[in-house]
């Protein structure tokens, strides 16, 4: 019964894409073969309270996951995987960015069911080839990412290449035709025409070499170098680090629009934590460039990147600044089996022009597996948002980021397979 309803499954989803008959000839090869299926409940009750006149947005939503992998054809180097994501609301007090409640604060996770991934895999020796709609997280997704925090993830028609055939050597290279945002579906995506290239080499034990070019349509080239490892030290602490420079031109995959101006601009991410015997401790300090609008520079923009989590949880900088945004933060925190993962991070905001102060973050978070329940966790958060109140645009209007905000988040994330 069980494997009869992995089949079902497994046929109704990819039946759903048009990619194979659900049925073989009698006798002859099976056409899904090694049937696995996963998925994941995650309820979220999100608060939002800004310092402005609209209404605190207080949502609580689910996303459900069903994902299911086969082999297809009776081989062992052709696969298929599909996954639908459903996300549902129970309740309305807030501006989904497409229920129309634009008198409260946005929480964008809108209704919506949608196949996330779509795709099939041909593996021969340590090259894999995937061509369909999937998920793309590259490193820390400062570039490229699901912005899986979401309850609605970030996806990518694409083709893709992986190979690892040479020693200590990770090469992806990938074209994407279309994004797929976590916005509702009237909206939702974008065609584009963006090449990806990443190299990740281990030049020795604490240090890995990471290349990159993410040519983004008509809107950039980006061509970036970081060195990361980590290393053990005496006493059971553990040191990681993450240095990183990138440069951001003009696009070459796409003719730019007349009138746009150049891109010129550049990045810069400096990364040091310590876990010594569960104590933890970091310190970030991060660049992204900008213009004061009479240097013929633009702002260093990051547009595939799952940005959650980058420059602090409440969110203020989705968009880089015109000025740019310099972020130093600093993290500590506590971390054990029995007790979950507990944070505190310190933002401190200004601009990498014009010496503007966009004010300061806290951000909270406390995670644990929940007791006698396999596969699933819990989790409280919280970001603290303080904006500066004198600071302006060119010496004009206020900056957006004046604003203050608390966002407060409750979660229980469950996975089952």
């Amino acid at each position: 019964m069980k494997n009869l309803l992995k089949t079902s499954l497994a046929s109704v989803i990819l039946l759903s894409l048009g990619t194979v008959s659900a049925y073989a000839d009698e006798g002859g090869f099976p056409i899904m073969d090694n049937i696995k299926v996963k998925g994941e409940l995650r309820p979220r009750y999100e608060m939002v309270d800004e310092d402005n006149p609209k209404s605190n947005a207080n949502a609580v939503t689910n996303r459900l996951v069903i994902g299911v992998n086969t082999d297809l054809f009776g081989t062992d180097w052709l696969s298929g995987y599909a996954e639908m994501t459903d996300v549902h609301n129970a309740n309305d007090n807030y501006n989904s960015t497409n229920n129309g409640r634009i008198g409260h604060s946005v929480v964008a996770d809108p209704e919506q069911t949608r196949l996330t991934q779509s795709y099939l895999d041909v593996k021969m020796g340590k090259t894999l080839f995937r061509a369909g709609r999937q998920i793309v997280n590259l490193d820390n997704q400062r570039f490229v990412g699901s912005v899986n925090w979401r309850q609605m993830p970030q996806s990518f028609n694409a083709y893709a290449l992986v190979n690892d055939s040479v020693e200590n050597l990770n090469f992806l290279a990938a074209y994407v035709t279309q994004v797929n945002t976590v916005k509702a579906a009237d909206s939702n995506s974008f065609q584009t025409s963006t090449v990806l290239l990443h190299a990740d080499y281990k030049a020795m034990k604490a240090l890995n070499i990471t290349a990159y070019g993410y040519l983004i349509g008509s809107l950039n080239d980006t061509y970036g170098l970081a060195f990361t490892g980590k290393t053990a030290l005496s006493g059971g602490t553990k040191l990681d680090y993450r240095v990183e420079y990138a440069l951001q031109g003009n696009a070459s995959m796409e003719t730019a629009s007349l009138g746009k101006p150049d891109a010129d601009a550049d990045y810069m991410n400096l990364q040091l934590a310590a876990n010594m015997t569960g104590f933890l401790a970091g310190l970030r300090y991060e660049v992204l460039s900008g213009t004061n609008g009479n240097d013929n520079k633009t702002a260093f923009v990051t547009p595939l990147a799952t940005l959650h989590g980058q420059n602090g949880w409440a969110d203020r900088f989705l968009a880089t600044p015109d000025q740019g945004l310099v972020d130093m933060n600093v993290m500590l925190g506590y971390k054990s089996k029995s007790f979950g993962i507990a944070k505190l991070i310190y933002h401190d905001y200004s601009s990498d022009v014009d010496s503007i102060n966009y004010g300061s973050e806290i951000d909270l978070l406390y995670k644990n597996s929940i007791p006698r329940v396999k596969n699933l966790t819990g989790l409280i958060k919280a970001a603290l948002y303080s904006g500066d109140e004198t600071s302006t645009k060119n010496g004009g209007d206020p900056l957006a980021t004046d604003v203050d905000v608390t966002k407060i988040w409750v979660m229980l994330d469950y996975r089952f397979n």
